[in-house]
């Protein structure tokens, strides 16, 4: 059998991470300090040390990591290391909710609504109320399942989320409220879930149901958390009562990372860690493997000033190397030629286009940049756009996967029935209630002579979820889709390409339910589908928010319009918690860089913002976050588009920090932390 030699593998900090086994266990990995190999590593490490892969549980943000990871586990020590259970939070709970629906008074053969059919159920549920009649503006389907759902993750009450989100429909909390109530009670009664009732529902089920949390703690007895800075506070609570059993549970994460608060994700999870489980073990990942010195010396810099922190000195054996480049540029235009420039000399230098990247705090800061790059022949991607899966004429086609899968699935009823000549509101919703109350045999649907419907009922009729896959579904309905996509859609030929790649996505699926599950859970972005379709010569460089960049990583990065009111964002100027997450949004993009680092600003703001606030163009200040401190002056080499000389280079000195404790005070229970204060 197969031995590792941990110690040749991995550094002090790294070995000390794989080989502690019981007990809870906070690992603050900086970035570019080998997290994934970590856990890689760990894995291998309890499978080899005798412990049942199946009682071994590995929650990730994304699928495709947990399966990289224990595909790499599985090359590292035996095939044993792919029976443990890997997924994301919201697969793990589909898994669990479909075993023990019945204890939760659900269906197990519910369908999951993605982020836009949640909005459809949600404006089903508005105008059945009657408030799309409303005197006055009345807050519209999206912003209404925003505040739901940010109420759901945050455990906010709805006046507190409509006070800081939309505090203009501040008004209208009462009815906000009873929409939430009777979308709830309408998902109940169609066997729906969205991605918010995967976690409470699971939730539920292990904090009220004391058996079955027993029984999945035994199942599970060493857990293992990835990105835990991104959990939201429903995730987090997940963890901890899997765990409240046994205590084994290790979380993995950094605290100068945590960036998606947008969305839910609570700074406080991974501070407080500590305080949750008595005597948890903190082990701090700080040789990074990724960058040069000189960018870890900027970077370092930056979140050394960040308000509360575990303390950490990232370094590298990458001693020398390029100091990071600051550019002040006349305007928005010149920014965009400096970087297009820059990016052709790279290139000329044999830096591929595909190891550059331009990263940004808005999807608008790339708007000129796109076309600068576009009159230049230069191919790019851009990541933080819309999701593949919420294009329309791909709707269109899932949707007769779910009413397949689930009979009673109305919003997909409502899209499909929709799409025929002929039929409106009206018909549909008289056909959707007699399709899920009696199925598809009812003579009075068939004498309806809408000939679209009738071959459309004939389709489904002949189809079996159970038996055929999710590619022989698609085929099915493609040939009765495509005249009703040249009707519907002016442009039909260019959404061509788009359904060959949904042909090929579904080839990887045996299960129409699982493959129903991954589109909803973790949908494929546009961007991605395509990327590397426009030029042979060339991969694409990449343009990205700042967001959509984290855990990835470029020979070199531009990080485009670092300027006050733009990082940080204006918008987050009145909170200093929203301030200090901007910091780490820095330090997120300036992390991503290995070899060269470029910060630039325009020198007079033309952008929107300058317009709404009525002032026109206006003089830029550099980011406060490069500003403090005299950081520009220790760590970066400054310059302008027209060729100022650089300041002189200063002596740096190094920081280093102790590695911060758990506090002395801990919760007797899992349930004393998360108790409502």
């Amino acid at each position: 059998m197969q031995k590792i030699d941990y110690r040749k593998e991995l550094n002090c900090a790294q070995l000390k991470a794989v080989e502690s086994i019981d007990g809870p266990h906070l690992v603050i990995a900086g970035a570019g300090s080998g997290k994934t190999r970590v856990l890689v590593h760990r894995v291998a490490y309890l499978v080899e040390k005798g412990i049942n892969p199946e009682q071994i549980l590995l929650l990730t943000f994304t699928r495709r990591s947990a399966e990289e990871m224990l595909r790499r586990a599985s090359l590292l020590l035996d095939e044993r290391c792919r029976k443990v259970s890997g997924g994301t939070f919201h697969s793990f709970a589909n898994m669990i909710l479909r075993k023990y629906a019945a204890i939760l008074g659900i269906s197990n053969n519910f369908t999951i609504l993605d982020q836009a059919d949640a909005e459809d159920a949600v404006n089903l549920v508005r105008m059945q109320l009657g408030f799309h009649k409303s005197e006055k503006r009345f807050p519209r389907k999206h912003a209404i399942l925003e505040v739901i759902s940010k109420s759901v993750n945050k455990s906010e009450d709805i006046e507190d989320v409509l006070y800081d989100e939309y505090p203009q429909f501040i008004e209208f909390t009462d009815q906000v409220k009873q929409i939430r109530d009777e979308y709830r009670k309408y998902k109940l009664q169609k066997s729906l879930l969205d991605y918010d009732d995967l976690l409470v529902f699971l939730k539920d089920l292990l904090s009220k149901h004391e058996n079955v949390r027993l029984s999945l703690s035994v199942k599970y007895k060493y857990i293992m958390v990835d990105e835990y800075q991104d959990t939201n506070k429903l995730q987090a609570h997940i963890a901890c009562l899997l765990a409240a059993g046994h205590a084994n549970i290790m979380v993995v994460g950094d605290d100068a990372q945590s960036i998606y608060s947008f969305r839910g994700a609570n700074f406080k999870n991974i501070m407080d860690f500590p305080k949750i489980f008595k005597g948890t073990k903190i082990i701090t990942l700080e040789e990074n493997y990724r960058s040069t010195q000189p960018i870890l010396n900027l970077t370092n810099a930056v979140i050394a000033q960040a308000k509360e922190k575990f303390e950490k000195h990232l370094y590298t054996k990458k001693k020398e190397g390029n100091v990071p480049v600051f550019i002040d540029c006349p305007d928005e235009h010149s920014q965009s030629a400096f970087v297009a420039d820059k990016i052709l000399e790279l290139r000329e230098e044999g830096v591929p286009l595909n190891e550059m990247a331009v990263l940004f705090r808005s999807g608008w800061h790339s708007n000129d940049l796109e076309v600068e790059l576009s009159s230049r022949n230069i191919p790019f991607v851009k990541y933080g756009g819309q999701k593949f899966v919420e294009a329309a004429h791909i709707k269109d086609i899932l949707s007769y996967l779910r009413i397949a899968h689930n009979n009673k699935d109305q919003v997909s009823w409502l899209r499909a029935l929709l799409l025929i000549p002929g039929i409106g509101p009206k018909t549909a919703s008289k056909i959707i209630e007699t399709v899920t109350r009696q199925g598809y045999a009812k003579d009075d649907l068939w004498l309806m002579k809408k000939e679209g419907l009738i071959r459309l009922l004939e389709l489904l009729r002949g189809v079996d979820c159970n038996s055929q896959g999710p590619l022989q579904v698609i085929e099915r309905f493609l040939d009765y889709y495509q005249p009703l996509l040249k009707i519907k859609y002016d442009d039909f030929n260019k959404r061509l390409n788009d359904l060959d790649s949904l042909l090929r996505i579904a080839q990887r699926y045996k299960s129409v339910e699982h493959f129903l599950t991954d589109m909803a859970l973790e949908p494929p972005e546009r961007s991605t589908v395509e990327a590397g379709k426009n030029d042979k010569d060339d991969a694409p460089l990449t343009l990205s928010t700042i967001h959509s960049a984290k855990g990835l990583e470029w020979h070199s990065v531009f990080l485009i319009y670092v300027a006050e009111g733009h990082l940080p964002s204006y918008l987050s100027l009145e909170s200093e918690d929203d301030v200090e997450e901007e910091r780490r949004l820095l330090y997120v993009a300036s992390t991503r860089a290995k070899v060269n680092l470029f910060f630039l600003k325009p020198h007079i703001d033309r952008s929107p913002r300058s317009f709404m606030d009525g002032a026109g163009s206006v003089f830029t200040q550099v980011s406060r976050f490069l500003g403090q401190g005299g950081l520009l002056e220790k760590f970066v080499d400054v310059q302008s588009a027209g060729g100022l000389e650089c300041l002189d280079d200063i002596e740096i000195r190094d920081i280093i920090g102790q590695n911060r404790q758990g506090d002395k005070y801990s919760f007797e229970t899992v349930e004393d932390y998360f108790r409502d204060e």
